[in-house]
């Protein structure tokens, strides 16, 4: 009787039998690692970004005060009643005048300086800081600044207006003159900040562009209209997004704006007042939990319009400029 010979596969090998534990656990690495590498990311964003957004629309079905145990349920009444509020009409008005006021000469203003800052001017690490000296600067400081210059019985505006003949103008009574003051504020802070932006993206275009240029005949002006403003397209793409985003979510300017004791935040009759503003006011102040989650939503809502619309016309204006190219 002949004995039985019995081989043992070496460890880490597959058997007849299947692939071993260790060929399972490299083929689970490989197929799960990224996800796992990445979940971090999408956890906290699901925690302090997306639950937070969900929650809110939760919240906006309900009638519910800041302390308030059992909330009661009147579905969309709270949207529907929106839609009837003038005062929040009037606000969505001053939100979108402020920001028509702020953004379109932030980003004009921008690019300029910014193609300032490339010419190579002396001490530019020291210009570079300065024009984002105002982003750096505290917000509240600004706009305790600024209600102070643009003061009604005081402050350097008026005073230079009176120097120069004119009459003083009540910055924070007249509804239009405060949108002014208020987006010359917003423009204090964000145009640097921008220009620095589209200086990096105008410092990236290829040097032998501009020679190619220049061997064509081009001047500064023609290279600067066919050639910088075409390859900055995509950042401009980014600025007017995200200047979109942040003017018609603008809250702490016009908050401080209003300088005098006891205001209501917004003027005497909120002629300055946003949305934000407003949706702060409904909520902290007056203490209504679901109408101001029902703001918060419309104006989600209202920024993911704009921002796509902003999006579409200069993707089409890119476009355009490719073809013609």
């Amino acid at each position: 009787m002949s004995a039985v010979e019995t081989t043992t596969a070496p460890e880490g090998t597959s058997s007849p039998s299947g692939p071993s534990w260790r060929d399972r656990l490299n083929r689970a690495d490989v197929r799960w690692s990224p996800y796992l590498y990445v979940a971090p990311f999408f956890v906290i964003f699901g925690i302090v970004g997306l639950f937070p957004l969900l929650y809110t629309a939760y919240v906006s079905l309900f009638e519910r005060g800041l302390i308030d145990d059992s909330p009661t349920f009147v579905g969309l009444e709270n949207y529907a009643l929106l839609l009837g509020d003038g005062q929040f009409w009037k606000t969505l008005v001053n939100t979108l005048s402020i920001f028509v006021l702020s953004s379109g000469p932030q980003i004009v203003t921008a690019v300029l300086l910014a193609a300032l800052l490339n010419t190579g001017l002396r001490f530019s690490t020291g210009w570079r800081v300065g024009v984002l000296m105002p982003y750096v600067a505290s917000l509240v400081a600004l706009g305790i600044i600024f209600a102070n210059l643009f003061g009604p019985d005081y402050g350097l505006v008026n005073g230079i207006l009176e120097t120069l003949g004119l009459d003083r103008i009540d910055w924070q009574a007249d509804r239009f003159s405060s949108h002014v003051a208020i987006a010359i504020m917003v423009n204090w802070r964000w145009t640097g900040y921008n220009a620095l932006i589209v200086l990096a993206a105008m410092q990236a275009i290829p040097k032998e562009i501009y020679e190619a240029a220049i061997v064509d005949g081009a001047g500064a002006v023609r290279r600067f209209f066919t050639v910088t403003l075409p390859m900055l397209r995509p950042t401009l793409i980014f600025v007017v997004i995200t200047s979109t985003i942040g003017g018609l979510q603008i809250f702490t300017e016009p908050k401080l704006f209003d300088a005098l004791p006891g205001s209501n935040n917004g003027g005497s009759t909120h002629q300055f007042q946003t949305i934000t503003l407003y949706m702060y006011q409904t909520a902290f102040e007056r203490g209504d939990l679901g109408y101001a989650s029902a703001v918060a939503w419309v104006l989600f809502l209202l920024i993911i319009v704009f921002a796509l619309v902003n999006f579409l016309l200069t993707r089409r204006l890119a476009s355009s400029g490719e073809e013609d190219r």
